[in-house]
């Protein structure tokens, strides 16, 4: 997901207290979503003491088409739930799947529960978006399941052994990026657990294009952080910063003094993938807040 938040240090002349905001000059990558959720927000990101620019790599967005056709020819009780390995950055177009089954073939009013299992936020959303309702008239027969540990393995061991029953999952399709290994780690997840998954493409993950990191290349003032959300935005800020001949090293020597953020081991781990350091990693990623927080202890750290 990319949308990098870039603060000026020159738009404030005084840094606010490290207990209640963080340093000025911040970059964030939230992605770019069709739909306008993001977990680092310029707004949240502003409330922090930062002023972002954002500066779109990656979208994110839902395609319908794709998971109606599957549900309008199968009933939704031929499932026991759906699980939406995706934490809040790119969520609510997966969420969006659910759409597909109201009012096409949605569960009948009795049978055996069908676990919605979703991560952190996403909970929340289901509830916001009223899916429940369009999943089944009788909603006690619908659980939403939300792990402790907001991971897609906190998210299989939630849902014990599945004994051979069939949950769908709704995936991205990744154009003009590498799909990230946590997709088929995750389906390798739910049928070590006796789970016989089913993937749909829900929604879709695209890289914005060569001049996506354009900002960020002409901004002349100190930059401070870049703050990531997931493998997607690392690659697709790169794939951008090789248009203008330009790689992370280019980055680390314009900026030396730049700390990477990652929200989540996950993120975390891609980011190094991709030959990207980490230096500050949100082990909780439920809510965007824990990264900020990690990030306000390093610089209180540093002072």
């Amino acid at each position: 997901m990319a949308e990098l938040y870039i603060t000026n240090s020159n738009s404030s002349p005084i840094v606010p207290p490290l207990d209640t905001a963080l340093p000025l000059s911040a970059v964030s990558s939230p992605s770019q979503p069709h739909r306008t959720y993001s977990p680092a927000s310029p707004d949240l990101l502003s409330l922090a003491g930062a002023a972002p620019l954002p500066v779109p790599t990656v979208s994110v967005g839902p395609t319908p088409l794709t998971i109606r056709k599957l549900l309008h020819s199968q009933s939704a009780d031929q499932f026991s739930g759906v699980a939406v390995h995706r934490r809040a950055p790119a969520s609510p177009p997966s969420l969006l799947a659910l759409d597909g089954w109201g009012p096409a073939k949605p569960l009948a009013g009795t049978g055996p529960t069908f676990v919605v299992a979703a991560l952190g936020k996403d909970a929340e959303l289901i509830y916001e978006e009223g899916l429940v309702d369009k999943l089944c008239g009788n909603s006690t027969r619908v659980r939403v399941l939300v792990p402790e540990i907001a991971s897609p393995t906190g998210l299989v061991e939630s849902l014990g052994f599945g004994h051979g029953r069939r949950i769908l999952c709704p995936i991205p399709s990744v154009i003009d990026l590498t799909e990230p290994p946590v997709i088929p780690d995750f389906m390798k997840d739910l049928e070590a657990a006796g789970w016989f998954p089913v993937k749909v493409t829900a929604y879709e993950t695209r890289w914005m294009g060569p001049k996506c990191v354009e900002k960020l290349i002409n901004l002349d003032e100190k930059l401070d952080a870049v703050l990531f959300t997931s493998t997607a935005e690392v690659e697709g800020l790169l794939k951008g910063l090789d248009e203008f001949g330009w790689d992370w090293r280019t980055v680390n020597r314009r900026w030396p003094e730049i700390v990477v953020g990652a929200h989540g081991p996950v993120t975390a781990k891609g980011a190094e993938s991709f030959g990207v350091a980490v230096d500050v990693v949100s082990e909780r990623f439920s809510s965007f807040d824990v990264l900020l927080d990690a990030l306000k202890l390093r610089w209180r750290g540093s002072c």
